[in-house]
């Protein structure tokens, strides 16, 4: 076991926040993983990816698992599809990119999503009408409290909006992922700036839906590398009929979606724009001025100073329109 002591943790997450790791492991294999897990049972654990979905307002007082499991084979295939295991460590957006190549659809609308593959069941990752929870055939995890491997059928990974079992227990280390992608792609109008992207073509292809993906994203979303920030702060709010309908007195023009019974989601950029938000910066943290969903560090090392911008961000929502903005980073 390679074990180290008091690592900096400011590389390991996309904000850039300073913080210290008591203990951090980088294991190269399952049993390996299986091995430090039971070594260090009495150590609070986390685990971390491509750091794209969290940052750290303090030491981190226990151990840091940062896998490194790399591969992709294909476990079954047929005229109509294609079933492959990925390691949990390969990079989101090359995994996506390894997809369109080959020609398997399924995943093309989640290009150019920061992050690992292994974070993406946790989070259920989703954008441009898709979720990664519709292509998932299993995930297969060391569970971190027995150390023994263990793997969930999709429809015991309670899949939700942006959540899963594996973000409310986070009990278990993802190993890899097995996904099932189509052989067969036909391109359906859903979101006009995909739509306006892709105007002049007929049939679009996936190369041609993955390019306009990354071209909007690119227009509307701040590099991590230049600008560091996790992506989407918060959750797109899940209101009750009651909520909708104040929501509109307060501010008719906005978003709705039926998304069961009695639920319907709003947009939290929406809501933040409206509440005067966007663009927003006090001191060294921001709102990222092209999309209201973005909360961007401008120098900082302090996660102290983001968690306050956030929290005066939720206020002002909750205050204008009596919404509770919830994130969707982890913050430790």
């Amino acid at each position: 076991m390679n074990i180290q002591y008091n690592i900096e943790l400011k590389p390991y997450n996309s904000f850039r926040t300073k913080a210290i790791a008591k203990l951090f492991a980088q294991p190269a294999t399952v049993n390996e993983l299986q091995t430090i897990i039971s070594t260090y049972k009495t150590e609070q654990k986390l685990v971390v990816g491509g750091g794209c979905n969290l940052f750290f307002t303090k030491d981190f007082d226990g151990l840091i698992i940062h896998p490194q499991l790399f591969e992709i084979n294909v476990i079954d295939e047929n005229e109509q599809t294609v079933t492959l295991e990925v390691g949990a460590s390969e990079d989101w957006d090359e995994f996506v990119e390894y997809c369109v190549s080959n020609n398997y659809a399924g995943l093309e609308n989640l290009s150019f999503i920061p992050g690992t593959v292994g974070a993406s069941p946790v989070q259920n990752i989703g954008a441009y009408g898709a979720e990664v929870k519709d292509t998932i055939v299993s995930v297969h995890t060391v569970d971190i409290e027995t150390s023994q491997t263990k793997t969930f059928l999709n429809e015991e990974c309670d899949f939700s909006y942006r959540n899963s079992l594996f973000k409310q227990t986070q009990r278990y280390v993802i190993t890899s992922v097995v996904f099932r992608l189509k052989k067969a792609f036909t391109y359906t109008e859903k979101y006009a700036d995909l739509n306006r992207e892709l105007a002049n073509v007929t049939q679009p292809t996936l190369q041609q839906v993955r390019e306009a993906v990354i071209k909007v994203r690119q227009q509307k979303l701040p590099n991590h590398l230049e600008l560091p920030n996790a992506g989407s702060f918060f959750k797109n709010p899940i209101l009750t009929s009651d909520e909708k309908d104040k929501l509109i007195t307060l501010l008719p023009e906005a978003p709705l979606y039926a998304v069961g019974n009695d639920s319907f989601k709003t947009s939290a950029a929406y809501l933040i724009d409206s509440a005067g938000c966007k663009g927003m910066r006090v001191d060294n943290v921001g709102v990222y001025d092209k999309h209201a969903l973005i909360i961007v560090n401008y120098g900082t090392e302090s996660g102290a100073e983001i968690k306050q911008f956030m929290n005066e961000i939720r206020d002002t929502v909750f205050y204008e329109f009596g919404v509770i903005l919830e994130p969707e980073v982890w913050i430790f």
